[in-house]
């Protein structure tokens, strides 16, 4: 591609603009001053914004905003670059500054073979912090390919705690137990339904937001990516995975839904665009620990990253949307330091969420609202624990807070706005 270096230069300007002029809404992320980072996350979570926050932190450590080299990808004047082209950044950069720049270079995604480019520019020590929203920028091959020269870190919508930080809501120990409960939990109502994109927030309607975000993943970064033509099979599919959201669900047993449908699939196309689902992570699964190696393969849970995205599928929701919330939850924590891996159990008995390493379990239920439904959530956890040896049994609902005692096994039922601000 022949770019005209005064439309780089014209570009590089304007993201200078944007760095110098965004007004931030800072997230608790601790970073290397000297480190090169790739941010990984589904479009709209705050990715573009880490880097604003890390360029603040760099003027505010003395660096000058002439340094700052900041170029979004997704810029329509940018289509049909390649990777060979990328060098041609750094030239229209020199033509206006000297010295090196700090590169920031956002939803690079869009450029097939840019990990060659990163490499470069990290064996010419050049300070770079890279986003995509394509969970591939964190496979083995490509930290391979950049020889380990990058720290990753994975970007979420933002948690309970930031949401409410996001509104000026400040948490205090005793908040459960004067007016700060009330607004707390106006704001959970909110949270639930809609999910935590930041720029959501702004907006009054809301699914309209939502459904164009849904819009903009399928096309640009599943269909086109991925050069999908079977445009219908691959959104029913996604339809059947959020009907389906607390379900144990086989790709042969999505294949055939379709098919009673009257759409043309089959089983292997189905795995195929829930690859595609979580490349764009808008979608993640979960395993059955009970499941032999094949079975794990093969029959997992989904679960939306977000529950904006996945509300806008369902009616009469609540059921569904707690265990996604407590889902997506668990998972941001398994991207910590000290993280640990998330499954179902299926086989005896149903237990939501099981973490081996720590031996927790969690049942996801919005209400407790018998006592019949007591002693099925309850029981399943007494089962489980007779069995693996529980070291903590809890139960996540909306709003009912109790201690239940069965045997030598406590299980904290815990209100939904308690549990998410625990969750680190």
């Amino acid at each position: 591609m022949n770019m005209n270096r005064e439309v780089l230069k014209s570009i590089i300007k304007e993201g200078q603009e944007v760095l110098e002029d965004v007004t931030l809404v800072t997230r608790l992320f601790d970073m290397e001053s000297n480190g090169r980072y790739v941010f990984v996350g589904i479009r709209q979570c705050g990715k573009s914004y880490l880097m604003y926050q890390q360029a603040k932190k760099l003027l505010l450590e003395g660096h000058n905003l002439k340094e700052m080299l900041f170029v979004n990808f997704d810029d329509e004047r940018l289509q049909g670059f390649k990777s060979e082209d990328l060098g041609e950044i750094l030239k229209a950069y020199e033509d206006l500054y000297e010295g090196k720049p700090i590169l920031f270079l956002d939803e690079i995604q869009n450029i097939d073979g840019w990990e060659h480019f990163a490499r470069r520019m990290a064996n010419l020590k050049y300070r770079i912090y890279i986003t995509g929203s394509n969970a591939k920028m964190l496979s083995r091959d490509i930290a391979t390919r950049l020889g380990g020269r990058y720290m990753s870190l994975r970007v979420f919508p933002y948690s309970f705690r930031e949401y409410l930080h996001a509104n000026n809501v400040e948490i205090t120990s005793d908040w459960e137990f004067g007016k700060k409960r009330g607004e707390i939990e106006r704001y959970l109502k909110e949270y639930f339904q809609w999910g935590g994109f930041p720029e959501l927030m702004m907006y009054v309607n809301k699914r309209h937001w939502l459904n164009e975000l849904y819009e903009k993943i399928i096309l640009a970064d599943i269909i086109q990516r991925n050069s999908i033509r079977n445009e219908q099979a691959l959104r029913l599919a996604i339809r059947r995975m959020a009907e389906n959201i607390k379900t144990p669900t086989s790709y042969t047993r999505i294949s055939n839904m379709l098919k009673a449908a009257g759409v043309s699939t089959n089983t292997a196309s189905i795995s195929d665009y829930m690859g595609f689902c979580r490349d764009a992570c808008l979608l993640f699964e979960m395993e059955n620990y009970a499941s032999k190696f094949a079975e794990k393969a093969t029959v997992k849970k989904h679960y939306f990253i977000d529950n904006g995205l996945l509300n806008i599928f369902l009616y009469d929701s609540d059921t569904a949307l707690l265990e996604n919330m407590v889902a997506t939850t668990l998972y941001r924590g398994s991207f910590r330091p000290g993280g640990e891996k998330i499954y179902f159990y299926n086989k005896e008995m149903e237990i939501d969420f099981y973490l081996p390493e720590s031996k927790r379990a969690i049942q996801a239920s919005f209400a407790l609202s018998s006592q019949e439904s007591i002693d099925r959530e309850a029981g399943a956890l007494l089962k489980f624990h007779r069995l693996y040896g529980l070291r903590e049994a809890q139960i996540v609902t909306y709003s009912h807070s109790e201690t239940l005692i069965y045997e030598d096994l406590t299980i904290n039922v815990i209100p939904l706005s308690r549990w998410l601000l625990s969750e680190l």
